[in-house]
């Protein structure tokens, strides 16, 4: 396989702005006159009876300050999935950071005094805190999922080898450097307006409209940036915008709530914990034979999303490799910790975590190389390259990714180099690993699979785009601008991407599941297509003709009819360098500000809409089979790392990353999200441990005690690449890339199982847990005060 050289694209359409500072998120915009400033009270504990709330305390400010609880709400309860969740809590409290009064004031010192003088009288429920209790108590959320083929009992009775074993999987905030902000304005007719960091405009808006007892049409969401979401503001952005908008509605005064990081981090949804259980049967050359999988996962107290991240999880748990007898469940448990939700990755992440694992201890058990036992396992065309779901791996990229990877990065000879200089008496112990990504794109709930997208053409050949796509830093409106670009054959700055709000596109789906490029650039193109088609006809209409007789000279003294331009198109019409010609033809050419203009003259129209659905997509959730994905973006990474023994730092040497993500759009912008991706994933698996109290209370809502990567845990030398290929199922022939190199992460987990010799670490593998692998005897006696 080539690999592909990289070509400088448009910069990123914030980059200056960022640079500058100018950038404007929510919070930047302008106060207006009479503005509110809105806060939240929350629940101190997991579960609890509101019993009563005293308001003595600030009767002082009244006409200063305006309280509200769940009446003031025309509909309380709301639900991605499932209605279970309350805007505002009624009568029982089920985590800590459940809202229960919304507060506001003009003068944010009166709103702060207030806030810490109300007090709310609780009696104190039982909690369930845990996975292991919710299984013991049956506390679940939805109904159990299965995927299943083959006879893997047999496979499980009759293999040669066989292993169990049970991966902790830990949640991850999303730490977006933008907390949860809205701001809500009320407009003339009634109209809310509101501004919203949210990854899904139009659930917000349908939310608000919703919970103010609103017409939908008397809401409008406008989403100009964000600073980050990574699935955090997928769904839970949402209430924050309720909230603003029924202090706008109520008080008609603007209304603005932004979150402080320890407030955003103590109430929001994390990544969701798993616990998993497997056991898996395997032959003396590392071949699979079977496997069984029960995922239990903390859904927190309220559904959210986590019964579809659940799905993806179970069909990401083949990741890379072929398994031909296998039984794979899935169950949500519902505790009392703040209701989980998506996070970059959705639940893909869990099911590769644990068959990245289960082969690494495969290849301890049976002293192998681990590459080895991949490599026996990865799916090949054409007998071993069907899903558990059903669905075929077309090609063989995967075998050719591993093998091309391990020879660019040299790492069978590192491999050995490490295994010759190994020293028991060294304080650095190294570990190298080489694992896979294959990551499904699309939504697995097929509805979610369409987008729309309005092109405007002006008469001085510049463009407006209106998306449902979100732009959160990842320069989704930047590749979609050079779509546009590239089908009219203009440079990209005559584009403009518009800020997305739902009165100009509708009923989209949420930028998230890596494609927001996939459906919002798809209906672009669609929309560029007749218009197109229609400046081709008025360009051979006007190429014969004298300009003398064009639309411009003669519509408006009305001195001839309007020119006779849509006949069918005998030829390929070509759109390159500001000009309009015939295929090989290019010296009988017209520019393209010519063609727009004598459209105008012509009453030709130089708008379009565009609509995008995914086709071929019938996956049975119920029967757990069918195609869930248009197709799937492939990967590998080779991490090396040295663990400390006596501290347990882990220091990423080195690690290479190769993709198959088809024609990129935009290069630069893609290798960026793949580092990107990457080091967060790295944070994940490393340094990002999110301790709890006895109560549920979260203890790490801070940078001081949440450890992101800094600068010096990023990879001493990072190399990436592409491979040159071709993706014909999406219309830009290119592939998402905005989920799946995060779960190359699972290269620097594997590497440091390796250097420890522990193939069961759990995630994160933190400093604490790395010592307590190394030395599990010294920590059994401090912990039993010998």
């Amino acid at each position: 396989m080539s690999i592909l050289k990289g070509s400088h694209g448009p910069a990123h359409e914030s980059a200056r702005a960022h640079v500058q500072g100018s950038a404007e998120y929510v919070d930047d915009r302008p106060r207006e006159a009479r503005e509110l400033t809105v806060g939240l009270i929350w629940s101190p504990h997991a579960h609890a009876r509101v019993l009563s709330i005293d308001v003595s305390r600030v009767q002082k400010w009244s006409g200063q300050l305006w309280i509200f609880d769940y009446k003031a709400l025309a509909h309380n309860t709301w639900g991605s999935i499932f209605h279970d969740q309350e805007f505002l809590a009624q009568d029982v409290v089920h985590f800590v950071g459940e809202v229960v009064l919304v507060v506001a004031a003009e003068d944010p010192a009166i709103l702060k005094a207030a806030l810490q003088a109300i007090r709310i009288d609780y009696e104190v429920l039982p909690a369930i805190l845990s996975i292991d209790a919710a299984v013991k108590q049956q506390s679940f959320i939805g109904v159990e999922r299965k995927i299943e083929r083959g006879d893997w009992e047999k496979g499980l009775a009759t293999a040669p080898h066989r292993l169990q074993g049970t991966l902790q999987i830990d949640g991850a905030d999303h730490f977006y450097l933008e907390n949860q902000a809205a701001i809500a304005y009320p407009r003339d007719g009634g109209l809310i307006e509101v501004h919203s960091s949210t990854q899904h405009p139009t659930e917000t808006q349908h939310l608000v409209a919703e919970a103010l007892g609103l017409p939908q049409k008397d809401v409008v969401c406008i989403v100009k940036r964000l600073g980050g979401g990574f699935g955090g503001k997928e769904t839970q952005a949402a209430p924050f915008a309720v909230y603003a908008a029924l202090v706008a509605r109520a008080c008609q005064r603007p209304a603005r709530l932004v979150l402080d990081k320890d407030t955003d981090m103590m109430i929001t949804g994390k990544r969701n914990p798993f616990q998993i259980h497997y056991d898996i049967a395997f032959r003396d050359d590392g071949e699979i034979v079977a496997l069984d999988a029960m995922l239990f996962s903390d859904g927190g107290a309220c559904a959210d999303l986590s019964t579809a991240i659940m799905e993806r999880a179970l069909t990401h748990a083949d990741n890379a490799y072929f398994l031909p007898a296998v039984r794979l469940r899935g169950q949500v448990c519902r505790t009392h910790i703040h209701p989980h939700t998506a996070f970059r990755g959705f639940g893909g992440p869990k099911g590769v975590a644990m068959i990245e694992q289960a082969l690494e201890r495969i290849a301890h058990h049976l002293k192998m190389d681990s590459y080895d036992v991949r490599m026996r396992n990865v799916y090949r065309h054409p007998h071993r390259n069907t899903t558990p779901y059903g669905q075929l791996v077309e090609g063989d990229a995967l075998p050719q990714l591993f093998e091309t990877l391990a020879e660019r990065c040299d790492y069978k000879a590192r491999r050995q180099r490490i295994l010759d200089e190994a020293n028991p008496k060294s304080p650095a112990l190294r570990g190298i690993a080489l694992t896979a990504v294959k990551f499904g794109i699309s939504f697995i709930t097929r509805f979610l699979n369409q987008g729309n997208a309005l092109v405007i053409l002006h008469q001085d050949g510049s463009f407006q785009v209106s998306t449902g796509a979100v732009e959160m830093g990842q320069g989704v409106q930047t590749k979609i601008g050079s779509l546009v670009a590239r089908e009219f054959g203009v440079t990209p700055d005559r584009v403009r991407i518009m800020p997305t709000q739902t009165d100009k596109n509708a009923n989209t789906s949420a930028t998230a599941a890596s494609s927001g490029t996939d459906l919002n650039g798809a209906a672009a193109l669609v929309a560029c297509r007749p218009l197109k088609e229609r400046l081709s006809k008025m360009f051979v209409a006007l190429l014969d003709l004298d300009p003398e007789l064009w639309p411009s000279r003669t519509i408006g003294p009305g001195t001839r009819p309007d020119l006779v331009w849509d006949k069918p198109l005998t030829q390929e019409i070509m759109f390159e360098g500001g000009r309009i010609f015939a295929k090989h033809q290019s010296e009988r050419a017209l520019t393209l500000l010519d063609v727009i203009r004598e459209a105008y003259f012509n009453r030709v129209s130089l708008s379009e809409y565009g609509f995008y659905k995914v086709e071929g997509l019938d996956f049975n959730k119920v029967t757990g089979q069918g195609n869930a994905f248009l197709y799937y973006s492939q990967g590998v990474a080779c991490s090396e790392v040295e663990v400390n023994r006596y501290t347990g730092e882990v220091k990423v040497l080195r690690t290479d990353i190769l993709m198959d993500l088809g024609r990129p759009i935009n290069y630069d912008l893609e290798v960026g999200q793949i580092r990107g991706a990457f080091i967060q994933g790295l944070g994940w698996v490393t340094t990002e441990q999110l301790v709890y109290d006895k109560g549920g209370r979260l203890l790490t809502h801070a940078p001081s005690t949440y450890k992101i990567p800094s600068i010096h845990d990023i990879p001493r030398d990072f190399r990436v690449d592409l491979l040159d290929t071709d993706e014909p199922k999406t219309l830009h022939r290119g592939k998402a890339v905005g989920e799946p190199p995060l779960l190359l992460c699972f290269s620097v987990w594997a590497a440091i199982m390796q250097a420890i010799r522990n193939p069961s670490l759990p995630i994160p593998a933190s400093k604490e847990r790395i010592m307590r692998s190394l030395y599990p005897d010294a920590f059994a006696a401090w912990e039993n005060g010998s």
